[in-house]
């Protein structure tokens, strides 16, 4: 367990640095959790490492926390470029409800794995919605010219680029259904239901459901659009090809008159 004695207010950092991690063979034998692998660093240290790319370090000094981050590159699926951060505070505090005040430090009675294990969840899921929401909006962005002229001029403005953008946003779908599934409870929920109020005051903090369903109904929208405009993609092939067919007829009407008035004026 963390020393508790040692520190009353610790730093907790969730660092989205790639797709996915890699936690075969990591099995170490100060291990607090598999699912997501979490251990003991240092002296009071705490690390949490999720598969869908994030890792939470809790109570470490940076030196410690860069040891951690450059161990887990090679293991990474499509590193970032620019890791996603989300940063809290965590003030132990025996004599008072464990609470998350809005703006505030995360209140808990002590640093066991149990809570560290729930805060790190929570953290973790908050810095993929904020990677995801950054993305699905600057989908919308592109598509908004698109809808535009739609509206204004009866054409459609998009190609490769904006397919692919679609494309990206609907990765996104699959990440928050999928891999992250924000909506379901960290399963040290299952050995600890007296936390269930901590987690739930964290999940509210954080507004994990409302982000999800708002990431949801954007990606709909998404969804939609992609629909829209490859139907629209389908009509202009089919009324290119039915204008090449209506030529080729006309073409051998044509013709074929010409050789009749050829044959009648021998």
């Amino acid at each position: 367990m963390v020393d508790s004695s040692a520190k009353s207010r610790i730093t907790a950092r969730a660092l989205l640095i790639g797709e996915r991690i890699d936690t075969a063979g990591l099995e170490r034998e100060d291990v607090l959790s598999t699912t997501p692998l979490a251990f003991r660093v240092g002296a009071n240290g705490f690390a949490a490492i999720f598969r869908y790319g994030v890792v939470v370090l809790i109570g470490l000094t940076p030196v410690e926390e860069d040891e951690i981050v450059r161990g887990l590159k090679p293991r990474l699926a499509e590193e970032l470029a620019q890791p996603e951060e989300e940063t809290a505070i965590i003030e132990m505090s025996a004599d008072r409800d464990e609470q998350v005040p809005p703006g505030g430090p995360i209140f808990v009675r002590t640093l066991s794995p149990e809570r560290l294990l729930i805060i790190a969840d929570v953290l973790a899921k908050s810095a993929v919605l904020a990677r995801d929401e950054r993305a699905v909006d600057a989908v919308i962005d592109v598509l908004e010219p698109f809808a535009g002229g739609l509206a204004t001029r009866g054409e459609a403005v998009g190609g490769r680029q904006t397919m692919r953008l679609i494309g990206r946003a609907l990765e996104v779908r699959l990440r928050v259904t999928g891999r992250v599934a924000v909506a379901e409870k960290p399963d040290a929920l299952w050995d600890r239901p007296d936390l269930t109020r901590l987690y739930a005051r964290l999940e509210d903090e954080y507004e994990l459901v409302e982000r999800a369903e708002a990431l949801n109904r954007k990606l709909a929208v998404i969804g939609e659009t992609a629909t829209a405009l490859t139907d629209l993609k389908d009509a202009e092939r089919s009324l290119r090809l039915e204008i090449i067919i209506v030529l080729l007829i006309a073409f051998e009407v044509l013709v074929t008159i010409y050789n009749l008035a050829r044959g009648v004026a021998h």
